[in-house]
């Protein structure tokens, strides 16, 4: 279930990239499509939690989240950093993704952020929250080569020293949002979470509009139709099943798994743009496919309430309590 949600938020992901494109020609500014799209999301995420305030509640007791390489949070703290999450950490990045996008193409650009999935699972392993199994570095060859094998295989690209710098700037920002994420996606409802980053997020852009003279709004009625594709499909229901499936698998496998998005953006530019696909990237599909197929290995399934001294989040039998106690914190939804 947790990787079935993850591929279906980046799915959602992927096709923001097709959504943005068709908002541009719409006349959209960047600017425009940031704020509307984090407003937007916003207000959608806090009428959800209206209309079915059960939502609000975590699925998980709070006191869960206190594992091995994670910080005791009083309820204040992890309230103000989910809205510093999209406050900081989500409105940084998209800045940087859509800055360095001015001055790069979009395939170079995508394969130097997805080299994210690599350093979210380094660091969980350094900071004791994921074991690199073997199962797991072979999931992140495969979809690594993958990815990169999808993108090149678009052809020659132009590169660009500070767009290739925003791009790397925008994967460890990615990267420590993850982190942070599951720091707290135990202790709110995935609803909640979201509503929170959105609402950072807007904030900050909102500021940020007011300080440079507002954004330009007056665009064609089509293009209203593709932020609200944005806002809803690669914002609302992406954030709230990447949140949910990082919950059920963990700040590596997550990572490993978005990294189907570029697939999805590629396959959608072909049928929507009339884009062609090249052998190359077929190829690199299949082995980004391949590494989804990898993190499913596993033995006999298990009971769903074993002893989290037996467990590790992926579902192996462990013999050390302090492993999978620290594994169990991390079940639990960009640009």
């Amino acid at each position: 279930m947790g990787a079935a949600l993850c591929l279906l938020s980046a799915t959602c992901f992927g096709a923001m990239a097709i959504f943005g494109k068709l908002a541009y020609d719409a006349g959209v500014s960047p600017g425009a499509l940031l704020l509307v799209r984090f407003a937007l999301a916003a207000v959608l995420l806090g009428a959800v939690l209206l209309v079915r305030p059960g939502l609000r509640r975590p699925e998980s007791a709070p006191h869960r989240g206190d594992a091995p390489g994670r910080p005791r949070l009083t309820h204040g703290r992890v309230l103000a950093i989910a809205v510093g999450m999209g406050a900081i950490g989500y409105a940084t990045q998209a800045g940087l993704f859509f800055s360095a996008l001015q001055l790069m193409d979009a395939s170079l650009l995508s394969l130097i952020f997805y080299t994210y999935p690599v350093l979210v699972t380094v660091v969980a392993v350094l900071l004791g929250r994921d074991r690199f199994t073997p199962a797991r570095g072979a999931a992140l060859v495969a979809a690594s080569g993958g990815t990169l094998l999808v993108l090149l295989g678009a052809g020659g690209v132009s590169f660009h020293p500070l767009g290739a710098l925003l791009a790397f700037g925008c994967a460890i920002t990615y990267t420590g949002y993850i982190l942070v994420a599951d720091t707290v996606v135990h202790r709110l409802a995935p609803v909640v979470l979201s509503a929170l980053v959105m609402t950072g997020a807007a904030g900050t852009l909102g500021a940020r509009a007011l300080l440079t003279g507002g954004v330009d709004l007056d665009f064609r009625a089509s293009g209203w139709w593709w932020l609200i594709c944005i806002a809803v499909v690669s914002t609302v229901v992406a954030m709230l099943t990447f949140f949910a499936g990082l919950k059920r698998t963990g700040p590596s496998t997550a990572a490993i798994l978005s990294t189907f998005e570029p697939v999805v953006t590629s396959t959608l530019a072909v049928s929507v743009l009339g884009e062609a696909l090249t052998p190359t990237q077929l190829a690199g599909g299949a082995l980004v496919l391949s590494s989804v197929a990898v993190l499913q290995l596993r033995g006999p399934a298990r009971n769903v309430s074993p002893d989290p001294s037996e467990v590790d989040h992926d579902g192996f039998a462990e013999g050390s309590a302090a492993a999978g106690r620290a594994a169990r914190e991390i079940r639990s939804a960009r640009r």
